[in-house]
């Protein structure tokens, strides 16, 4: 069992030798370049409501790409999706910039943040950051009209839908 990274002030994470996590504000252009470049299967998004990076000694190791839920009926306002998270496989950048999300979504005053992963994905960095899976989320195919126009665009694949709430929020 690894040893829980140990919280430096200013953001930054030491995980052991050598090793310095630094969480880091980053505009959607370069978490976009980032994502088109690491992520296994999804493209980068169309816009978002903010972005974090995590760096190693300078080097850009991870982004979550932060915004308005996509499904519809989750938009009230108060809910935030981690539409993107993606690194490139550095121990604890996952559950560092999962748990920064849902601090800097809580400053802004979001009660909830959501987020979905494959069925296949066990959850770990989300547990390690705080977040309950709420079970089987989305479908294998889009539905509506905003279903992507390339077939291979998204994995035909179930999630998992994973959310962290404000303390005392209880329902949807």
């Amino acid at each position: 069992m690894r040893a829980a990274p140990s919280v430096l002030s200013g953001g930054a994470f030491f995980l052991k030798e050598g090793i310095c996590l630094t969480l880091t504000p980053i505009n959607l252009k370069t978490a976009n370049a980032f994502v088109q470049q690491h992520h296994r299967h999804h493209k980068p998004t169309r816009g978002h409501k903010f972005s974090i990076g995590v760096s190693d000694n300078g080097a850009l190791v991870g982004v979550a790409i932060c915004g308005r839920p996509v499904a519809r009926r989750l938009d009230d306002g108060y809910t935030l999706e981690v539409n993107r998270l993606c690194t490139d496989g550095t121990p604890n950048a996952c559950s560092i910039l999962y748990a920064a999300a849902y601090r800097a979504a809580r400053a802004m005053g979001y009660n909830k943040v959501i987020t979905y992963i494959l069925d296949t994905e066990n959850g770990a960095s989300l547990k390690a950051a705080g977040y309950t899976c709420e079970g089987r989320a989305g479908g294998l195919e889009w539905n509506g009209a905003k279903a992507p126009k390339q077939a291979d665009q998204y994995p035909r694949q179930m999630k998992t839908r994973w959310v962290k709430k404000k303390e005392g929020l209880h329902g949807s």
